[in-house]
């Protein structure tokens, strides 16, 4: 009778770690851009945080989701995207009204007391007019949707063309785990060019540095393949590069470059 109830409790237990995991693998990813999302929006200003970041995740996730059509893997994975891509577009959603905001503001403050605020105008980028300047750093949220939904109806046809071929889904799989490898970059690169971490959230750092500390750990000791462990090593030094740049910006204090000059070239970053 006891060895029965015992057999009943370490089942319990054991689906209850599971779901519990499975939760923490769903949701655990985006739990970073809490602080990021919360700090834009009280402050207006989204400067401190490169939009590049949504780029390479958003990329990341719908090139795996497209892998698990030519090799299954685990459904939190799959709901781990899907999530992403959410969060991904949210942030992308407040930091353009943001950002467009600014924009307006900055143009007011340039114009003289005769202007009146209709006839003041910002310029307007859209994703359909395909300049390659402007790339990422349209007007309107929907010019974003646009361009995700293009790359992801080319590249799901892509994938149905060539799904029986094991390279290709292989090749697939290793872009998905390498483009989420260089996640860090987008940021790393804004906060040299700001010469500055301003307006980037410390605690997201925090958050990226111990959890792909802990993926990467994970990856080591269950002898996942090579590229998975490998590319988890490269985020780790990537998120400890944005930390000391945490604290050298902090302690060496450099000369800010204007918001026109860095918007400029943050968007010729990838």
């Amino acid at each position: 009778m006891e060895d029965v109830m015992f057999e009943q409790l370490m089942y319990v237990l054991n689906q209850l770690v599971t779901w519990i995991t499975a939760g923490a693998m769903v949701f655990g990813g985006v739990v970073p851009y809490i602080p990021q999302y919360r700090d834009i929006r009280q402050t207006q200003k989204a400067e401190g945080f490169s939009t590049y970041v949504c780029l390479v995740l958003l990329v990341a996730n719908i090139l795996r989701i497209l892998f698990r059509f030519g090799r299954y893997f685990e459904t939190p994975l799959l709901w781990q995207s899907i999530v992403m891509i959410a969060t991904m577009l949210i942030m992308l959603n407040l930091c353009t009204n943001v950002r467009v905001a600014t924009e307006l503001q900055t143009k007011r403050r340039s114009f003289t007391a005769t202007v009146t605020k209709e006839e003041i105008k910002v310029p307007m980028k859209f994703f359909l007019d395909f300049e390659w300047s402007h790339f990422w750093s349209w007007s309107r949220f929907v010019d974003y949707m646009q361009c995700v939904v293009v790359f992801t109806l080319l590249v799901a046809y892509i994938t149905y063309l060539l799904l029986d071929s094991s390279v290709f889904v292989e090749t697939l799989g290793f872009l998905a785990v390498f483009t989420e490898a260089m996640l860090g970059t987008p940021q790393l690169y804004c906060n040299y060019w700001n010469k500055s971490t301003e307006g980037m959230s410390i605690k997201m750092v925090m958050m990226w540095t111990s959890g792909d500390t802990f993926k990467t750990a994970y990856f080591l000791l269950t002898e996942a393949p090579v590229q998975f462990w490998t590319c988890g090593l490269l985020q780790v030094g990537v998120d400890i590069t944005i930390l000391f740049q945490v604290y050298y910006y902090s302690r060496y204090p450099q000369k800010p470059v204007s918001h026109s000059a860095s918007h400029t070239t943050s968007t010729k970053a990838l």
